[in-house]
């Protein structure tokens, strides 16, 4: 079993900043490609930033320079630090991670969730 819990959310002021977390547990053998998901109401859940275990990033062009994706893998944590936030950021933000996880005949990679942060940037 593997949970995924986010951390962080809030209300915040256009400009202002927010830190997210998401911490991983269970019974990991080890975290591969780790990303935020966002879903503002009536909209697809889209990719808004993702890292691989290696360190390299990808973020949606609407938050490249204001988002910053890092993870601790001591920590099986992963992070999102939003600056410059802006109201149309308004949406549940969802932790992602692709976990490789033990099975009685090895391991094999599963896609998991977290619950969803919600962020509310006011104008």
């Amino acid at each position: 079993q593997v949970q995924l819990v986010e951390s962080g959310g809030g209300l915040v002021q256009t400009g202002g900043s927010l830190r997210l977390s998401c911490v991983v547990s269970g019974s990991i053998w080890s975290i591969n490609d780790m990303g935020w998901y966002r879903q503002a109401p009536g909209k697809q859940r889209e990719l808004v930033a993702a890292i691989t275990s290696g360190g390299t990033t990808n973020y949606a062009d609407s938050v490249k320079g204001r988002f910053t994706i890092s993870r601790d893998n001591a920590k099986n944590t992963v992070y999102l630090q939003m600056n410059s936030l802006k109201p149309e950021d308004t949406a549940v933000y969802y932790c992602n991670a692709a976990v490789r996880i033990w099975v009685p005949i090895g391991t094999r990679i599963s896609d998991y969730w977290g619950q969803g942060t919600q962020v509310t940037v006011s104008s």
